[in-house]
């Protein structure tokens, strides 16, 4: 047989036609962090079961890469699946519902069931026996017809609801000892590579834990985000009130004309959580000065500002927004990272003494002259701008350090109310797949970005990681010491984003790195039934994205 040479992660050797990359992969498990789960030929990810058609160079992943780690938790998940249903029954429901700190929280539905930690040992040990066996996951590719017969003998009627809706004529289901699951992704090649997981009971279910992109030998850490947590939970709720648990369920609302009032009660319930948050204010008003919001990227910070000054003017209280950005220190002052690059996310970006300055004098009730940044020229001008505080008025800061002491380290404590803003998604696709809360940020972004911002979706994307490696340095660690937390993300949202941003994904060459991203999020949205934002309201957190907000976003 005709051998070639093909180059793997830089280094020549001898190609078979035939061969498949798990094949060459054996060789290469020492220059990836964990197992190997994923290669990549040009910008097109590929299967590790899947033949090498191409002559093209191999680079091999493991968790170090966001890719990678998508198709270890899929194998997990697939894991978990099996489990519950070999060791608990067919009728046995388990349904994946949101990340918390990067491991899965998870319930089983099944009638007068409790979740136990000797349940929880039964079901980790059957999935640790699968790994042991090395056991393959193969993939299917069916009929749509026939994948939705499999499907519904299984017991699995979101995935019914999901494939009438898709438009290809084909699904891809992946076996695992003769049980039939669908994954929107690329899977492990076989269970070997899937050793590092545990289970721990939490809340009326259990967290699936996975493994630290950064160590494997050990499981990501968890430190209990109580308030966080306790959000994801009533949005559930709410989703179940709403009969709008998935994908498929919402859809079937569009479809029977029923979208405008899934955007009124969504709208309606982000009203009463600003009003309920405006109202804590008031109660602490003796004491509280300023109000501190934060949180990640496309959050709608700005627009759920403006929502909660109007309601504190409805309460008596009258607010003065200030800019966090005002107070950048001169540009060629500004930290740099470990490349060199210039850090503006950074604390110490900001002139935190002259910040805290002018928040005593203006608490003090003093007259304070403001500072505006010219972004052109990289330095601080005062324009005439000032700013008094009087009695029953407050300061309202947005800004991603307004959870960290550090930004206002001069004000007692009792003088700011903090709250955490995130777009904390409880839509999943359907029960075994959820919807990760940075994608969605992520598809806000790129819609604003191209909208109001002259950006395209090549130069979002980009920058993300950047983007998200700051919040994980500079919000997260926080977002536990918020006086409240306001959940911006809307059950409706995306299928209205989809118009938006498919045109924007579909732009981008094959040639480029950001390709792979956008062939993700393209058959992400693509789940979704597109609707129109007519209904949507001009005050709603969704119109800092699309356009036609009563605000200035």
């Amino acid at each position: 047989m005709e051998k070639n040479t093909i180059f793997v992660m830089g280094r020549p050797i001898a190609f078979t036609e035939g061969m498949r990359f798990v094949d060459i992969a054996k060789d290469f498990t020492d220059e990836v962090t964990g197992p190997v789960l994923l290669a990549r030929q040009k910008n097109e990810l590929r299967e590790m079961g899947s033949p090498v058609y191409t002559m093209d160079d191999i680079t091999f992943m493991g968790l170090e890469n966001d890719d990678a780690m998508r198709v270890y938790r899929r194998g997990i998940c697939f894991l978990l699946v099996k489990a519950v249903r070999d060791v608990l029954g067919k009728d046995a429901l388990v349904v994946i519902e949101h990340s918390l700190e990067k491991n899965l929280y998870c319930e089983i539905r099944k009638p007068d069931m409790e979740v136990s930690e000797e349940l929880l040992q039964k079901l980790e040990n059957k999935m640790q026996e699968y790994v042991k066996a090395d056991l393959l996951i193969q993939k299917h590719t069916m009929r749509k017809q026939k994948a939705i017969e499999i499907v519904q003998a299984q017991g699995m009627e979101d995935k019914v609801g999901l494939f009438r809706y898709r438009r290809a004529s084909t699904i891809n289901l992946y076996e695992l000892d003769g049980f039939y699951d669908y994954f929107y992704g690329y899977m492990p090649y076989s269970t070997g590579c899937l050793q590092m997981f545990g289970l721990m009971k939490y809340e009326n279910g259990f967290l699936l834990r996975l493994p630290d992109q950064k160590d494997p030998s050990k499981l990501q850490r968890f430190t209990n985000p109580e308030k966080i947590s306790s959000v994801f939970l009533e949005q559930m709720r709410w989703c179940q009130l709403m009969g709008v648990k998935n994908v498929a369920e919402l859809n079937n609302a569009i479809m029977q004309g029923r979208f405008g009032d899934l955007v009124r009660i969504n709208e309606a319930l982000h009203e009463k959580k600003v009003v309920e948050i405006a109202d804590m204010i008031h109660q602490r008003m003796d004491n509280v000065r300023m109000v501190l919001i934060a949180g990640p990227s496309s959050s709608g910070k700005t627009s759920f500002a403006n929502r909660l000054c109007v309601q504190l003017q409805v309460l008596g209280i009258k607010p003065h927004k200030l800019s966090l950005d005002d107070y950048f220190i001169e540009r060629d002052k500004t930290p740099v990272d470990e490349n060199g690059k210039k850090n503006f996310e950074h604390i110490s970006a900001l002139d935190l003494p002259l910040l805290n300055h002018d928040l005593k004098r203006m608490i003090a009730g003093d007259n304070v002259a403001l500072p505006t940044y010219n972004f052109m020229t990289g330095k601080r001008e005062y324009n005439g701008n000032t700013i008094h505080l009087g009695e029953g008025e407050v300061l309202v800061l947005e800004g991603i350090h307004g959870l960290n002491d550090q930004l206002t380290s001069e004000i007692p404590e009792k003088q700011k109310f903090k709250i955490f803003i995130s777009a904390m998604t409880q839509l999943n696709v359907d029960n075994h797949n959820h919807i990760s809360t940075s994608d969605s940020r992520l598809i806000r972004r790129i819609v604003r970005d191209n909208q109001f911002r002259g950006r395209d979706a090549v130069e979002t994307i980009r920058t993300w990681n950047d983007v998200t490696d700051g919040e994980e340095q500079n919000i997260f660690p926080y977002q536990e010491q918020a006086d409240a937390i306001f959940n911006s993300a809307t059950i409706y949202e995306l299928s209205v984003l989809k118009q938006y941003v498919e045109p924007q994904l579909f732009r981008i060459s094959e040639d480029l790195p950001e390709y792979i991203t956008a062939k993700r999020l393209i058959k992400f949205i693509s789940y979704f039934l597109a609707a129109p934002g007519t209904e949507i309201p001009n005050n709603s957190l969704i119109k800092e994205f699309i356009g036609g907000s009563c605000f200035k976003v």
